[in-house]
């Protein structure tokens, strides 16, 4: 049946079981082909190890095609849903975990709701194209790297994801 990796459908965090073993099945012809065919061959690949509500297919199809564009290291356009999607990237060092609560502190101090992942993984790290950690990602771009910017910098960043 596989390992569950939990992606982003619709907002929502949900777990997809054997979804690193579609993802691997797959061959590089898939590449050129529109994220939404890549994510609909997945989800039938998947369906029968997942319960995917019939109201749902396309958000899985786009999630899934997501999914696939990320494991090859290709360019992927984020969904997050409308709302504001931070990752801190970094493996768990003082620096990473200072930066995290400091991203957490400016969001509550803004009154803002935003999905704040730490990645710790180093593959998922690389996937992003940083050199140094930790580094900042406000809905998929690279803000900071190598460093921990002030709360100022970071408000300044949010401010300018929430216009966008």
């Amino acid at each position: 049946m596989g390992d569950s990796r939990i992606i982003t459908i619709g907002g929502q965090k949900v777990g997809v079981i054997g979804l690193d073993q579609a993802l691997e099945a797959l061959d590089t012809s898939w590449d050129q082909q529109d994220p939404l065919a890549v994510g609909q061959e997945l989800l039938g690949r998947l369906s029968a190890s997942n319960y995917i509500p019939a109201s749902a297919r396309r958000e899985y199809a786009l999630a899934l095609g997501r999914e696939y564009r990320r494991q090859r290291g290709l360019p992927v356009e984020e969904d997050n849903a409308g709302g504001l999607a931070i990752k801190v990237l970094g493996p768990g060092c003082s620096r990473c975990e200072s930066l995290t609560a400091s991203v957490m502190k400016v969001l509550n101090e803004m009154n803002l709701a935003a999905d704040l992942e730490h990645v710790r993984d180093m593959m998922e790290i690389a996937r992003f194209g940083v050199m140094g950690t930790p580094a900042l990602v406000i809905n998929g771009k690279v803000v900071c790297v190598g460093s921990v910017p002030s709360p100022r910098q970071i408000k300044d960043w949010l401010s300018a994801a929430g216009r966008s």
